[in-house]
This record gives C-alpha cells, sequence and structure tokens, in this order.
C-alpha cells in the first residue's frame, strides 16, 4: 500500500507544475517581452544539454581534435547556420560522428 501512495504522490508532484500553466494561461497575462524571452527557454536547455555532452570527457573539458563529438556538434551548427534546415544539420552532423568514429575504430585496430 505504501508504494501505491508513493507513487500517487510522485505523480502529483510531477503533474502540478506541468498543468498549472495551462490552468493559468487564459487568466493571467505575459507581458510581450516574457511571451518572447520564454520562446527561447528550450533552445538554451537543450544548447546547455548539448554542449555538456559534447565537450565534457571522463569528467573534464576535452577541446583536442580527437573529440569527435565536439566535431561533430560544430559541424551540424555550422550545417544549420549554412542551410537552415533541421533535418540537414542533424544529418550532417550524424553523418559526421559516424565518419569519425569509423576512422577512429580503424586508427586504434
Amino acid at each position: 500500500m505504501n508504494e501505491w501512495l508513493l507513487i500517487g504522490l510522485m505523480a502529483t508532484v510531477t503533474f502540478i507544475p506541468r498543468y498549472l500553466p495551462f490552468a493559468l494561461a487564459g487568466k493571467v497575462r505575459m507581458s510581450p517581452t516574457l511571451a518572447r524571452g520564454l520562446d527561447f527557454v528550450p533552445i538554451a536547455v537543450l544548447t546547455a544539454i548539448i554542449a555538456q555532452a559534447s565537450l565534457i570527457r571522463g569528467g573534464d573539458l576535452h577541446l583536442g581534435l580527437d573529440n569527435y563529438h565536439a566535431l561533430a556538434a560544430l559541424t551540424s551548427f555550422l550545417a544549420a547556420l549554412i542551410w537552415r534546415r533541421l533535418f540537414v544539420s542533424i544529418v550532417v552532423g550524424l553523418g559526421c560522428f559516424v565518419i569519425l568514429r569509423l576512422l577512429t575504430i580503424a586508427a586504434s585496430v
């Protein structure tokens, strides 16, 4: 019984912060500046996740040319700047990652 109570309470604690913005959306007015600023939240969060995942190896900042995670992220970023297409930047980044990974594996054999 305690497990079900714990699951119910965790679901409630998780649900309430996600539901409140929708419940208050019609009643609370946001300033245009705040609404415009909130548009950048997903981009900022995703950037923080990608930067941490690609630049930190083994707990240390790794900026060498042998960091194929960072090189693939940089290539994907440049593709996004040039073509401004999400699919193209994903394909370029993944392609660069796979090629660099295969070259790293081949060089170590």
